[in-house]
């Protein structure tokens, strides 16, 4: 089923999504990676403000290539997520309500995003061209002189993701797995 999601996430909206649900978001994301998290986590542990605010937001891991002229942003493909794991419960106890990458997460960020309700979203990799089109507006917000894993602000319109993790304990990689083993064991039957 496609569904349609406006940007920033509520609690309400993400009731609705379940592991497996693929999803055209609307609205702004913020992107950073590993550098741009170590220095978010680092404000927020000497209790300095943001530079966005994190409530409800989504966070894209992302490092986009340079845009050719008249491109509003070069491709912009999900990097691995589990690169993020050590900061992700962290931003999800301060409001991070979305994350977009590509790879399976830790057991401590599937934990976090039950406590704190949260949703992992699957961006397709090799696909960044394609992604690209579906951002409307993008401009650095913070952190510049780390370049491509400065902190952007995306405007997006129809951004194809799927549902990964979900509220409800849900994993579609591991629900996968399950349903790949369960018909190879029927084969041999």
């Amino acid at each position: 089923m496609l569904k349609e999601v406006k940007l920033p996430l509520t609690d309400e909206a993400i009731g609705d999504l379940h592991a497996g649900d693929n999803v055209l978001l609307t609205g702004t994301i913020y992107v950073a990676r590993d550098a741009a998290h170590k220095r978010v986590i680092e404000a927020l542990d000497k209790n300095q403000a943001l530079p966005f605010d994190i409530k409800g937001q989504t966070i894209y891991y992302m490092g986009p290539t340079p845009a050719k002229p008249g491109q509003i942003i070069g491709s912009a493909g999900p990097t691995t997520s589990g690169r993020m794991d050590s900061y992700s419960p962290r931003l999800m106890e301060a409001g991070l309500k979305g994350m977009i990458g590509k790879g399976n997460r830790s057991k401590a960020v599937r934990e976090a995003i039950l406590k704190y309700r949260c949703v992992y979203f699957a961006a397709i990799g090799g696909t960044g061209a394609l992604i690209a089109k579906s951002i409307n507006k993008a401009e650095i917000v913070a952190y510049e002189e780390l370049g491509a894993e400065a902190i952007r602000k995306l405007e997006v319109k129809d951004f194809p993701v799927t549902v990964i993790n979900d509220v409800y304990g849900r994993d579609l990689y591991e629900e996968g797995k399950t349903k790949y083993r369960v018909k190879g064991e029927q084969r041999k039957i």
